[in-house]
């Protein structure tokens, strides 16, 4: 499993609706992700709802930022980060198959932990700096290379990544690039340039 890993973000709903419908119907996205923090919970039933019938039609997995209880509502995976749950509680309590990530910040041990207790995938990160989590700092590489060399699951890459400066991230280990403003931030007549851009540079890494 690689390719890119799409985050919704805070556009207004009918707006991140026609995006990701161009995006989905393009092709070259591996995982959805909805994280949407902003919008109220009772706003974010009809959406999930949406989009994860929107992932089926397209065969692309769909997971929940930070939300277990979300996740088994909807049968779906689930991504939740160093405070936010218990990967063992979710591989108990989600369907077989579904995507169970850890944000794992800049720590092999706390990756090693997360797949031990049956994490599917380990992100690292922030690799650049990033205005969706000014806090996270940022990493760099080399994390991303000792974790390709040790671990046995995929590894995501996460923060302030782009075209542009992806494919150091990909050389050193990234089976996922999570993103957010490098795809729906774009107007969306050039997103689906920028899918096949993305397509590419992993392509060229097979």
């Amino acid at each position: 499993m690689r390719g890119l890993y799409l985050i919704t973000n805070d556009d207004p709903l009918e707006l991140l609706l026609a995006k990701l419908e161009g995006v989905m119907a393009n092709g070259g996205v591996a995982v959805l992700q909805y994280r949407r923090k902003k919008v109220a919970k009772e706003d974010q039933i009809y959406e999930v709802e949406y989009m994860k019938a929107m992932c089926a039609e397209y065969n692309v997995p769909f997971v929940i930022n930070d939300d277990l209880e979300m996740a088994v509502q909807y049968g779906v995976g689930v991504h939740l980060g160093q405070d936010d749950g218990s990967i063992v509680e979710a591989v108990e309590r989600l369907p077989e198959g579904v995507l169970i990530g850890r944000s794992c910040n800049n720590s092999l041990e706390l990756a090693e932990q997360a797949i031990a207790e049956g994490a599917s995938y380990v992100a690292f990160g922030a690799i650049y700096a990033t205005e969706s989590k000014p806090e996270a700092g940022n990493i760099g590489l080399e994390t991303l290379k000792q974790a390709k060399a040790k671990l046995n699951v995929p590894i995501c890459a996460i923060g302030g990544l782009t075209v542009e400066n992806s494919q150091v991230v990909i050389e050193s280990g990234a089976d996922y690039c999570a993103v957010i403003s490098d795809i729906l931030g774009r107007p969306m007549q050039t997103i689906p340039e920028r899918l096949d851009e993305w397509s590419a540079l992993f392509q060229d890494h097979l």
